[in-house]
């Protein structure tokens, strides 16, 4: 690996570890075994180097909900191409997810760095803002297989994504489990068309 990708790689790990606002040059320097000198020869400035760390954590945490994405899918192959219904694809994508959660606390925790982030730097929001619509549009077709008002459908499963994230972050021991979710859903769409019934719709 060059003295580039190390840096990068000491920076993303600082990022985890410490948050955007706390790490500084030196701190990078000793997580990659470089020197201060190639902070500024290979990215100008520490600040650079650490919103290009921003970009690849956020690579990362969507590398982590692919992950959840394929085993979803190898799932349904496994079984003879049957994706199951949609509470039960919804379950499961919970079930990877919430493992991931567990399993890698640092990239999920350090996306509250990255956002934070993203508000006072427009290139990295604008690699989140594509982030989250190719999200969108992912989540509403994998789980849902929805073509219609699939944009809307993704941006409530993001808003479900970040609400159960910070729920498992902060409060494991009562955080939802992916069979709780998926008996909200069930009641929810129960009330839903019990109240469609009622009203004649």
């Amino acid at each position: 690996m060059s003295h580039r990708e190390d840096l990068l790689e000491g920076a993303v790990r600082c990022l985890r570890e410490k948050g955007y606002a706390r790490t500084t040059a030196r701190d990078i320097v000793s997580a990659s075994g470089t020197n201060l000198a190639s902070i500024g020869y290979h990215y100008g400035s520490t600040e650079a180097l650490l919103n290009a760390a921003v970009v690849r954590a956020m690579d990362d945490f969507g590398a982590e909900i692919g992950r959840s994405m394929a085993a979803l899918t190898a799932e349904a192959e496994a079984g003879g191409g049957g994706a199951g219904t949609v509470l039960e694809r919804f379950e499961r994508f919970w079930e990877h997810t919430i493992a991931s959660f567990q399993a890698n606390p640092g990239i999920w925790l350090a996306t509250f760095d990255i956002f934070s982030v993203a508000m006072r730097n427009p290139e990295v929001r604008t690699t989140i803002a594509d982030g989250l619509e190719d999200g969108r549009q992912l989540w509403a077709q994998a789980i849902y297989n929805a073509d219609e008002q699939r944009r809307a459908i993704g941006s409530l499963h993001q808003a479900m994504l970040s609400g159960v994230l910070v729920q498992w972050l902060m409060d494991p021991e009562r955080a939802p489990s992916a069979a709780d979710l998926a008996r909200a859903l069930l009641a929810i769409t129960s009330h839903v068309a019990a109240d469609q019934a009622n009203s004649g719709v």
